[in-house]
């Protein structure tokens, strides 16, 4: 059954099957034993971390994330590992936790911005790096499926010990640290200015309760809450990529008169914003005006970014004279890049951004702190310090059936990429901005036999020339695909 459970960055199913309490404990028993090799074999030991035997444990508010949780803990126990449980939080604060703990990684009980029948596992290593299927995911998966029965024991009702080794719990309160850890991101609005007013939609998931326990009390602040009720299950889809679930953040915004409004996914580790008319800004165009925030002060920084990022924004940053490096989509790859390159901040399309201060982790918390400092200390609107970042025409990414990924792509490469730069980072991306103001990426699902298209040109005639040309090489265009 394991093998129906793990993806490409972390474990997610649908509850109770095939993803259920037996199936976590074994994951939590692999990833016990996996994190425990990558701690001896690092060397960390008796080393940089100070506590190398144990790992952060987390949940969100799904009605099966608390005895998931506990399957979980379970497993990592009976491996001789301890676990410290920090509770009910948003992804980003076991980030946060792994460090702060200085402990051998963490795991957060969620399934992200999925429905509530869905559920999973985020699973990260010492410094809260990512562990995807190329990082670990396959040899925990393989640990996993080795793992011994799990005991009838791990029903919350017994108390008899499983015959295996048998690490500590314990239960920890780390809000205190988190808010202040956050905040440092966080500037008031300066002397004079009106107090901003802000809509957040917490979609009924952990934003609900990360926002009180991180932005309540702030000086200047006012957040008008939506959705905060945290009820085990959500009034929309928790996944603000979908426009429709963007409705009641652009309805709140208008009606309110705010400044701005920021709609968070299920995990709330990634948000999305609206200007001051319930415009949705692009992820890209965010990242554009965050660039002279993060720069300020640095010594020639790198800024990383999503490789179907706007023109726009590597404009920006070289115009800051610092260095754009394009990244792979996902965060295992953005978090990657920004590690290596000791860049000092990254933006994702999806909606996640990514911190050098913040142990080179995303984070949703501090992406909103990011974007209120910014506008607290400008005279201008949200509208205002997005408009520069918006001249080029974006097709937005649109997605195609098409059965040959392979074959399409090559026959796309051979046709625009005669006169053009062609770069395979990911999938194929044709750059011909130069000479002909145009340029764009496709690249094949990971999951599913769709190629994603997403292009921009200097001016909507060339635009629409170029879509005209490329799609019917695509196959069929996907209509209903978010």
């Amino acid at each position: 059954m394991l093998e129906k459970i793990f993806k490409a960055y972390d474990v997610r199913a649908i509850y109770p099957d095939p993803f259920n309490e037996s199936a976590a404990w074994r994951v939590g028993y692999g990833t016990g034993q996996f994190l425990k090799q990558q701690v001896t074999d690092s060397g960390e030991k008796g080393g940089k971390l100070t506590l190398p035997n144990t790992i952060v444990v987390s949940r969100d508010m799904r009605p099966h994330s608390p005895p998931l949780a506990k399957a979980f803990t379970d497993g990592v126990r009976a491996t001789g590992m301890d676990v410290i449980d920090v509770g009910m939080c948003d992804t980003s604060f076991i980030y946060f936790a792994i460090n702060h703990l200085s402990c051998a990684g963490g795991v957060q009980v969620t399934a992200s911005h999925n429905p509530i029948q869905y559920n999973g596992l985020k699973i990260s290593g010492p410094l809260a790096k990512p562990i995807g299927a190329t990082t670990g995911l396959k040899e925990i998966q393989s640990l996993a499926e080795k793992a011994p029965e799990p005991p009838a024991t791990t029903t919350p009702t017994s108390t008899l010990a499983p015959p295996l080794p048998h690490g500590k719990y314990e239960e920890r309160d780390l809000w205190e640290s988190y808010r202040a850890h956050v905040l440092q991101f966080y500037t008031p609005p300066k002397a004079g200015r009106r107090p901003l007013k802000v809509v957040v939609d917490a979609s009924n998931g952990m934003a609900g309760k990360l926002i009180p326990k991180v932005f309540s009390g702030l000086p200047g602040l006012e957040v008008i809450p939506i959705n905060f009720e945290i009820t085990g299950s959500f009034s929309h889809d928790p996944n603000p990529l979908v426009a429709e679930n963007m409705k009641p953040t652009q309805n709140g915004v208008r009606t309110r008169l705010a400044d701005l409004g920021a709609c968070f996914d299920g995990d709330a580790d990634r948000c999305i914003l609206t200007d001051e008319r319930g415009t949705i800004i692009g992820c890209d165009h965010l990242t554009a005006m965050l660039v002279e925030h993060f720069t300020e002060g640095e010594k020639n920084p790198t800024i990383i970014y999503d490789l179907r990022s706007s023109k726009a924004l590597e404009e920006a940053i070289v115009a800051r004279g610092a260095k754009p490096l394009k990244s792979r989509v996902g965060h295992v790859f953005m978090k990657a890049a920004l590690r290596e390159s000791k860049g000092v901040f990254g933006g994702e399309l999806s909606g996640h951004f990514y911190f050098r201060d913040n142990f080179y982790a995303d984070s949703g918390a501090i992406a909103f702190a990011a974007v209120l400092s910014v506008l607290g200390q400008s005279d201008k609107t949200l509208n205002q310090l997005i408009a520069p970042f918006k001249q080029y025409p974006q097709s937005g990414e649109i997605n195609f059936h098409v059965e040959d990924k392979e074959a399409t792509l090559a026959a796309v490469e051979s046709k625009f990429g005669k006169d053009a730069a062609v770069d395979k980072l990911d999938g194929v991306s044709i750059d011909a901005w130069k000479t002909s103001g145009w340029w764009f990426n496709c690249r094949a699902s990971n999951t599913e036999p769709l190629i994603r298209l997403n292009a921009e040109a200097k001016d909507k005639p060339t635009l629409e020339k170029l879509l005209g040309d490329l799609k019917p090489m695509l196959g069929t265009e996907d209509t209903g695909h978010h």
